[in-house]
């Protein structure tokens, strides 16, 4: 006769894990929902803010800035700068909107949250959702929020936000495909001398059941090697060929900054920039700055700058990663 034991975790059922799962979750939700409701209306005001002085600044300012920005750092987020320029002909419009409509539903919902945290119901003085715990306040928000949102109006600003990805990662992709060739080319020539001499060399000190391992684990790594060295390569032309377009931008704002404003400069500035080569010698000028700059800074943002700037980050390992994870 043979008794069969199990240990407690194999005989937990699906819906005790589920269980544990929500005390889990609900124990960071006060904190977690407190931190949202502070932090989201100033991120979208900050924003809306941001957008009105925009509007405001006159066409040669904002030429000039944007011009800096490509001439000094567009070496540093390729992927970005390209996505956005990209973003600006295949629906730089209908992303402005949608994420009008959800920062919209977004304030409507906080406003609902914050009436909903002074409730009192029962009337003892104290809001009804401090006297739930986080589990019970998760899923009282959660049903907040599907009662609060319109849900068309949130799919479609999601589903216009995603089919321009979609269109913008479909220009990244034959804009860099060059970068993933070079990346493959270069994993290839570093594998066959890896797998030939040091494969043999790692097997007598590998234990005979993780042999099998060493090629596999020692591509991942080639692999990598390889990508960061070809995006590297692409940082540098990226660099040269952002400040040359950055440069001409920022010298173009310039110039006709001067000629707003009346001055000549003894006859050297003309009215049109086409009858004077001021302008491309300040460009080549500005632009030898911000190759030279962004050399000096190893094409990398040093810190702390990184982390002030981690959404660009952030963003453009997300980028990179997503239009070259099917090489």
């Amino acid at each position: 006769m043979s008794t069969a034991t199990s240990s407690p975790a194999a005989a937990e059922s699906p819906a005790a894990k589920l269980n544990k799962m929500a005390e889990s979750l609900g124990a960071i939700a006060r904190p977690l929902i407190k931190a949202i409701t502070f932090l989201l209306p100033i991120m979208i005001s900050m924003t809306g803010k941001a957008y009105k002085i925009y509007k405001t600044l006159p066409h040669n300012v904002v030429k000039f800035w944007v011009g800096f920005i490509f001439c000094f750092f567009g070496g540093l987020y390729p992927v970005t700068f390209a996505a956005i320029q990209a973003a600006e002909h295949g629906g730089r419009k209908k992303v402005a909107e949608a994420l009008t409509d959800l920062s919209d539903e977004a304030i409507k919902i906080l406003e609902a949250s914050k009436k909903d945290d002074k409730e009192d119901l029962d009337k003892d003085g104290k809001a009804d959702v401090e006297e739930i715990d986080g589990k019970a306040l998760m899923m009282r928000k959660v049903q907040l929020v599907l009662t609060k949102m319109d849900p068309e109006k949130v799919d479609k600003a999601i589903a216009s936000m995603y089919r321009v990805w979609l269109s913008v990662v479909a220009v990244l992709t034959l804009q860099f495909a060059r970068v993933i060739t070079l990346s493959l080319s270069i994993s290839d020539f570093f594998f066959t001398p890896y797998d030939k001499y040091i494969v043999p060399v790692i097997n007598k000190v590998m234990p005979q059941q993780y042999q099998k391992w060493t090629p596999v684990v020692g591509g991942w790594v080639i692999k990598f090697f390889a990508m960061s060295l070809a995006w590297y390569i692409q940082s540098i032309i990226s660099a040269f060929t952002s400040a040359l377009s950055g440069g001409l931008m920022m010298s173009r704002a310039a110039y006709d900054f001067i000629v707003a404003r009346g001055w000549t400069l003894g006859g050297m500035i003309a009215k049109n920039h086409e009858e004077s080569v001021i302008d491309e010698i300040m460009s080549y000028l500005f632009a030898a700055g911000g190759f030279l700059f962004q050399f000096w800074i190893g094409f990398d943002m040093p810190f702390p700058f990184n982390l002030l700037l981690w959404p660009l980050e952030l963003t453009e390992f997300y980028i990179r990663w997503t239009i070259t994870k099917k090489a």
